[in-house]
C-alpha cells in the first residue's frame, strides 16, 4: 500500500512539473462587427452615409496558450479529454521557435492587412471605386535593401518596368542574377503619407539602385533584395476597425459583411444571429483558417444560429456540429450575401450547407 501511495505521488509531480511539447486552443471571444466593443462601435465609417443594422455579424476568436507557456503533462491529458478544448504539438501554432513577440508581431500584421482587404472587397461589391499600388510590405534585417528601401515605399517600376501587382516585383527581380543590380523606382513612404494627408496625387519620386544577393534556397539560387511586396489602399473615406486583443486573418469575412451592410438600407441578416469566420481577399475570396471547431463552439454558446464557413473548413467543422447551428459553405462574400438573403426571407431549406466527408 505505501509502496503503491508513493508511486502514484511521484506520477502525479511528474505529470506537473515535467513539460510537454504541446499548445492548448479554447474557444474565445466573439463580437459582433455591427455593434460595439468597449464602449465604442466596431465599425467607424466617416464621410459617407451610413445605415442602421439589427441582428448579429458576428466574427469569432481562438484562444491559446502562449508561445512560450509550457503545458504540462496533467494539462495536457485534461485539455485531451475536454469537449471543447483542442490540444496540438506547439509547433502547429508556433512553427520554427517564433518568439511570443514575434507571433504577436505576425498576428498583428496578418489582423491589419485582413482589415483592408475587408474593406477593399466591401467597397468593390458595392461598386465604390478603391485606389491601389504596389508597396514595400517589409524588409528583412541584413538584406540589400536594408536602409535603402523601407516599409510603405510605393513601387512604381523595377527597372523601367512598371509594377501592377505585388508579384511583378519579385518575377522583375529574379531576371537577374545574383550579384547584379537592380534599379527600383519609388515613392518614398514619407511623401506617399503626406500626399494621402493632404488629398493629392504624389508627384516625387526616387530611383533606387540595389545589388542582388543569392537567395538560401537549397538548389538553384535566385536572385532577391530582401523585400516582400504588398498591397496599399486610397479610400474615398474613412472606415476605421476598433478592435484591440485580436489577431491573425480570420475576422476578414465578417469585417466585410459589416461593411457592407453599414453602407447599405435595411438589414443583411433581419435580425438573425450569424456569426462566421474566414479571411478574404481584395477580390472577396474566402479562405481557411484555423480551429474552426472552437470558433463555432463559441459561436453557438452565445446564441449564433448560424455559422458562415469557409468552404475548406466545410468538413471539419460538420464533424461535430452543436445542437441547433447551421453551418452555411461559403467561398466569397457574394456566397456569403446571398446566404444572408436567404436567411432574411426564411428560406433556409435551401442554403449550403457543410457536411462531413
Amino acid at each position: 500500500m505505501l509502496a503503491s501511495t508513493l508511486m502514484l505521488i511521484a506520477l502525479l509531480c511528474a505529470g506537473v512539473f515535467i513539460p510537454v511539447p504541446y499548445a492548448e486552443m479554447t474557444p474565445g471571444p466573439t463580437v459582433n462587427t455591427l455593434g460595439e466593443h468597449d464602449g465604442e462601435p466596431v465599425l467607424q465609417v466617416t464621410g459617407r452615409k451610413t445605415y442602421p443594422a439589427d441582428g448579429h455579424l458576428n466574427m469569432t476568436t481562438v484562444r491559446v496558450t502562449r508561445a512560450d507557456y509550457k503545458m504540462n503533462l496533467v494539462e495536457a491529458v485534461y485539455g485531451w479529454l475536454a469537449h471543447d478544448n483542442k490540444v496540438v504539438p506547439h509547433d502547429t501554432l508556433y512553427p520554427d521557435g517564433k518568439t511570443e513577440e514575434e507571433s504577436s508581431q505576425e498576428t498583428a500584421e496578418e489582423f491589419s492587412q485582413s482589415q483592408e482587404s475587408a474593406k477593399v472587397a466591401a467597397l468593390n461589391e458595392l461598386d465604390i471605386p478603391v485606389q491601389s499600388w504596389v508597396v514595400v510590405s517589409t524588409v528583412v534585417k541584413g538584406s540589400p535593401a536594408q536602409g535603402r528601401l523601407h516599409a510603405g515605399d510605393v513601387i512604381k517600376a523595377v527597372d523601367g518596368t512598371a509594377v501592377k501587382q505585388p508579384a511583378d516585383v519579385a518575377k522583375l527581380v529574379t531576371r537577374h542574377r545574383p550579384g547584379q543590380d537592380v534599379v527600383f523606382t519609388i515613392v518614398p513612404a514619407k511623401e506617399q503619407a503626406a500626399a494621402e494627408k493632404e488629398n493629392r496625387a504624389a508627384t516625387r519620386t526616387e530611383k533606387v539602385t540595389i545589388t542582388t544577393e543569392a537567395s538560401d534556397d537549397a538548389g538553384e539560387k535566385r536572385a532577391i533584395v530582401g523585400i516582400s511586396a504588398g498591397t496599399d489602399h486610397t479610400f474615398p473615406f474613412s472606415i476605421d476597425i476598433k478592435l484591440a486583443d485580436v489577431g491573425g486573418p480570420s475576422a476578414g469575412l465578417m469585417f466585410a459583411l459589416g461593411i457592407y451592410d453599414k453602407l447599405t438600407p435595411g438589414s443583411l441578416t433581419g435580425g438573425a444571429f450569424v456569426a462566421g469566420t474566414g479571411t478574404i481577399d481584395d477580390e472577396g475570396k474566402v479562405g481557411p483558417i484555423g480551429g474552426i471547431e472552437m470558433k463555432i463552439v463559441g459561436a453557438s454558446g452565445k446564441g449564433a444560429r448560424y455559422f458562415l464557413t469557409p468552404a475548406d473548413n466545410c468538413a471539419a467543422a460538420a464533424r461535430d456540429t452543436p445542437k441547433g447551428l447551421t453551418l452555411v459553405k461559403v467561398g466569397s462574400i457574394g456566397d456569403a450575401l446571398d446566404a444572408l438573403a436567404d436567411i432574411r426571407a426564411g428560406k433556409t431549406a435551401g442554403l449550403p450547407r457543410c457536411t462531413a466527408r
